[in-house]
């Protein structure tokens, strides 16, 4: 009989009810658990398990699978309950329509990774993505006094104060109904906040703490967290130079000011802060600045105020947003906000942020015998505590380099220097030949290297002639001066012959064939060893505690890249030629949102760059630590991982397509490879069969790895412009977007 009502619960279990593939994932990420954790527990493949939570096309579970497939979702559905949907906001009167905004010029900037400044601290996830109204929203409202709910200011005759078309609503949970942030400007003597979605706001606050009450409380102001362990993401104010007089802040800060990076401690609004029992972090009162009072329990009081004319929206990543009017700036920030993540600074401290909120360090741990929770490690975070680095990881001046001589440069058996290409060569006579340079450029090629790649969590450990593991990331002291590109292997059991003169080195950022043993990240050693050749480490430092850190990030920064170059008409799986019709001039379709594709640009860039952040003056010396280090995502060793697996991945491609065409490129600069051609277009020299790619090759596509054209100039130019500068190795895919050649120094 047992058998029988075994067999029947089978049969019940073959139907357990699962909830959508959306909600599967959310539980899956509340708690903090990989793909490869959940593939691992049910004994099935990590894209199986994806496939159960794609919402494109879902698969769904079979037999035993699936009963305890629904029984882990149970049991996370009872830990993290779905956060119930917000009540509808009464009616309002509509806001009006609003002019289109100015053009803002910008040119994505290639280049290397840069470490970049300082982290304002203190903690706060973000917001969910949300994609922008195809048409322009009418206003919500929303309190702003204890007195009355105020209309969406109807009577306002000024058109522009309306939000443009493509803003996101308001945030999505309870408390958030005004959306991540508001920008905070000054109409007629009335002071009005401009959120998302259209919503105008009128602002009863007198002063800045009076302003920082009124946006943590009646404002509804902020973004639930990206994962289950993390914080909701507190308000942002971004003030106007009207608003900035309006509440006593001068409208740019003096030269030692600007040095110092805040205002004076004696500033009448600090003191008034001060008076009102508001803290400011160590970063003061500056261009981006945080005010809170410390929590009481789970109850957290923190405020982000940014002041664009104060130089908090850097014109190279956020192009001239600063001088967009309060309704279009409020849009500009907000489909950032709901797509990344709400601004916590520059570009790049909100890169690192944002793989904090994905990755908090600590989550609830299960109820105790009196019932009670405790704080425990996050699975699959860096932790709360940092690590050192290895020596060899480390930058110059650290303290674990403390005792080498003065003025030692370390070589490439000291120090691990895995940075993006800075290469270039000589033309041939056949490549003078022919009429063209054509510049292409890899999308998000440092978010493309971040995808799948298994990166170390924990702290390092030493081990000498160690066997190469290319699973295990670290750092390996190897020679690979062996390695002929003359002849590699491009697949399983093909090889090729190729001009190894024409091509630069996978294993240095300036081309050069090593000369003995240095040091290199993972990935570079297990390419050496694709290409073909043995490897045998002398020395390593290894992490034994790795995992897939950076993936959501990748997903999060890719998802709102496709999702922004979509609304300016760039699709994914566009056919090539459409595809560079569709990119040609697309910043002008929407000055706008071409501001926020370069924005999550940068936050590609400067995130990976933080993670080894250099000390910012503050009286540091050398030997000295500086303020990075005491964080947890202060680690140089996934900066070096993500950079070398970008650089491999971009050799692989130039290795293939020489192979395939016999075409090599003429420069190299991080991301962008120059080549000569017969025509002006990629199309003119890149494979196509049949509109299908050369397989491993270049492709052209917006997606993340994929290319696009980056510029196209002369070979005439290309040689006078070397000739010129006395620099037969003159780095043109520097200058091959639009020609303009400056800063040229003996050819670097």
């Amino acid at each position: 009989m047992s058998e029988l009502f075994d067999a029947v619960d089978a049969l019940v279990a073959s139907r357990s009810p699962l909830p959508p593939p959306e909600e599967r994932k959310r539980l899956r990420v509340a708690h903090g658990l990989t793909l490869d954790e959940v593939a691992a527990a049910l004994k099935v493949r990590r894209a199986t398990v994806s496939g159960w939570e794609s919402a494109k096309k879902p698969t769904e579970p079979r037999g035993p699978e699936r009963e305890a497939y629904a029984r882990l979702l149970t049991q996370l559905a009872n830990l993290y309950p779905a956060p119930p949907a917000p009540e509808p906001a009464a009616p309002a009167p509509a806001a009006s329509t609003v002019e289109s905004a100015p053009p803002a010029a910008h040119t994505p900037s290639t280049g290397p990774v840069p470490e970049d400044g300082a982290m304002t601290a203190h903690e706060a996830p973000a917001p969910v993505a949300a994609a922008p109204a195809a048409a322009t929203r009418p206003a919500r409202t929303a309190a702003s006094s204890t007195a009355r709910r105020p209309d969406a200011r109807k009577d306002r005759p000024d058109a522009r104060k309306a939000a443009p078309a493509g803003t996101p609503a308001g945030g999505t949970g309870p408390g958030f109904e005004n959306g991540p942030l508001a920008v905070v400007d000054v109409e007629d003597g009335q002071v009005l906040a401009y959120c998302t979605g259209g919503l105008v706001l009128d602002v009863p606050a007198k002063s800045i703490p009076a302003l920082a009450e009124w946006a943590l409380g009646e404002a509804r102001l902020g973004q639930p967290r990206l994962s289950g362990p993390g914080k909701d993401a507190d308000p942002l104010l971004v003030l106007t130079e009207a608003a900035l007089k309006r509440y006593g802040l001068p409208v740019s800060l003096t030269d030692g000011e600007r040095l110092a990076g805040r205002l004076p401690e004696g500033h009448k609004v600090v003191k008034q802060l001060a008076r009102a029992d508001w803290k400011l972090t160590k970063r003061g009162f500056g261009p981006w600045a945080r005010i809170y009072r410390p929590a009481q329990g789970s109850k957290r009081a923190c405020v982000q105020l940014c002041v664009p004319s104060w130089h908090a929206l850097d014109s190279r990543h956020w192009g001239r947003a600063g001088q967009l009017p309060a309704p279009e700036l409020a849009r500009v920030l907000g489909v950032y906000a709901s797509r990344v993540m709400t601004p916590r600074g520059s570009t790049a401290v909100t890169g690192l942020e944002l793989m904090t909120a994905l990755h908090p360090p600590t989550r609830a741990s299960e109820p105790g015998a009196d019932g009670r929770r405790c704080s425990e490690h996050n699975p699959g975070s860096l932790g709360k505590d940092p690590v050192d680095c290895a020596p060899c990881e480390a930058p110059d001046g650290h303290p674990l380099l403390k005792d080498l001589p003065r003025f030692h440069v370390r070589g490439p058996a000291e120090k691990l220097f895995e940075e993006a290409y800075d290469w270039a060569r000589p033309m041939t006579d056949a490549e003078c030949t022919r009429r063209h340079l054509v510049g292409i450029d890899v999308n998000m090629a440092f978010a493309a290297g971040a995808n799948g790649l298994t990166v170390g969590l924990g702290a390092p450990t030493r081990v000498r002639n160690p066997v190469f593991d290319p699973k295990l990331p670290g750092s390996w002291l190897v020679d690979l001066s062996h390695v002929d590109l003359s002849r590699v292997r491009i697949g399983k059991d093909r090889w090729a012959d190729l001009d190894a003169g024409l091509l630069p080195s996978p294993f240095t950022p300036k081309g050069d064939r090593p000369e003995g043993p240095a040091w290199y990240a993972t990935p570079t050693v297990a390419y050496a060893v694709e290409l073909g050749y043995e490897v045998r480490p002398v020395e390593a430092w290894v992490r034994h505690e790795s995992g897939r850190y950076l993936d959501g990030w990748y997903n999060r920064l890719r998802d709102a890249f496709l999702a922004t170059m979509a609304d300016l008409g760039v699709h994914a799986d566009m056919a090539p030629a459409d595809f560079l019709a569709a990119m040609d001039g697309y910043r002008e379709r929407d000055p706008e949102l071409a501001i926020v594709v370069s924005a999550i640009k940068a936050t590609v860039k400067g995130g990976i760059g933080k993670l080894r952040e250099r000390p910012r003056g503050e009286g540091w010396r050398p030997g000295e630590p500086w303020r990075a280090l005491s964080r947890p995502t202060w680690r140089p060793d996934i900066r070096a991982a993500v950079i070398s697996r970008t650089r491999v991945n971009l050799h692989r491609k130039i290795v293939k397509h020489a192979a395939f065409t016999g075409q090599y490129p003429v420069a190299i600069l991080s991301d962008c490879v120059v080549y000569a051609s017969n025509g002006p277009s990629p199309l003119d020299f890149l494979p196509y069969r049949d509109g299908k790619p050369l397989p491993g090759g270049f492709k052209l596509g917006i997606n993340p790895g994929l290319v696009k054209h980056e510029g196209t100039q002369s070979v005439l130019w290309g040689e006078e412009v070397r000739e010129r500068f006395d620099a037969p190795d003159l780095n043109l895919a520097r200058y091959i977007k639009d020609g303009t050649v400056t800063d040229v120094d003996n050819g670097e």
